[in-house]
């Protein structure tokens, strides 16, 4: 099985943000034992570095997103298809329409977030992690 890991999976592990800690970590951890073929596109890597820029020094957060790329694959979203995300007209969010136009590139069975209802035009199914472990669990 596919997975497109949106930032904010991440930033539940990162961040240890609770009450979402848990079920995040259980489907990277999926990912980690080969079980599920888990992606981020290449705009949540640099995202994340960002974001954590308060918490983290620049040598953590490099060290953070080199262990979450052991675990995740990059996938980006070539030329035509950043143009295409451009044209959409059915996504108020250009970022998650990105990560729609990632995901449907590498033919990802879901897109794990926790923002479903941002996704609700995708191609891809969007599913919360909890969604997700009781699909596969």
């Amino acid at each position: 099985m596919v997975l497109l890991i949106d930032t904010n999976i991440l930033l539940d592990i990162l961040q240890y943000r609770m009450p979402f800690y848990d079920a995040s970590k259980k489907v990277i951890d999926l990912c980690g034992r080969r079980e599920a073929d888990g992606h981020i596109a290449l705009h949540s890597v640099s995202n994340i570095y960002f974001i954590l820029r308060k918490q983290y020094s620049s040598e953590e957060r490099r060290m953070l997103l080199e262990g979450i790329l052991k675990v995740l694959r990059v996938c980006g979203a070539e030329h035509e298809k950043v143009v295409n995300a451009l044209k959409r007209k059915d996504f108020t969010d250009f970022e998650d329409c990105l990560q729609d136009e990632c995901a449907a590139s590498i033919n990802a069975s879901y897109i794990i977030t926790r923002n479903i209802s941002d996704f609700k035009n995708s191609k891809v199914k969007a599913v919360t992690p909890e969604q997700f472990l009781d699909i596969t669990m």
